[in-house]
């Protein structure tokens, strides 16, 4: 496909055709196009059967940006084609791996989340209840949250080095 210098073959543009009219046949009067002075020559018809709730889709973002139903369908075809080349290079297997992965740390996060804060609470009740600490216990609630807000952004930013390590190549016990 030959475009324009400049142009991928996904962009759209408008031909004005109002000055190419030949002389010797007389301009057809198109049937399904409102708008017969603006002429889309390098765009062909495309019949396709889809579902319902897809056309109400389309139909809500061409009106939620102003455009007609056609070009809401190419845009969504042109993101859905750029889309399929870009995920070319991703094995189905993989991607498999990586949702499983994911919701095994879901998983986990669900089951290790409400014990810890539970924790946190009896600590803090206990705490504050035999008086080891002279604050009361939404005042130690406050601080183990505060102390806990900084150990996980201090592990993240650790995990994050350690995840730039391995891609770059480097041991684990190599600083960067």
């Amino acid at each position: 496909m030959s475009c324009v210098s400049g142009e991928s073959p996904m962009e759209l543009r408008r031909v004005d055709s109002k000055g190419t009219e030949s002389p010797s046949r007389p301009r057809a009067t198109p049937r399904a196009q409102p708008d017969a002075s603006v002429v889309e020559a390098s765009l062909r018809w495309v019949t396709a059967r889809i579902p319902a709730d897809l056309v109400r889709e389309i139909e809500a973002q061409a009106k939620r940006n102003g455009t007609t139903r056609s070009d809401a369908i190419r845009e969504c075809l042109a993101v859905g084609i750029e889309t399929i080349r870009h995920r070319d290079g991703v094995p189905g297997g993989r991607v498999d791996e990586l949702l499983g992965a994911i919701e095994s740390v879901r998983l986990l996060l669900e089951m290790l989340g409400p014990p810890t804060f539970g924790t946190q609470r009896l600590l803090a009740h206990w705490a504050s209840r035999d008086g080891a600490v002279k604050v009361s216990e939404e005042e130690l609630m406050a601080e183990l949250r505060n102390v806990s807000a900084d150990e996980w952004e201090q592990a993240v930013a650790d995990a994050e080095q350690d995840l730039s390590r391995v891609r770059d190549g480097r041991p684990h016990d190599e600083k960067a």
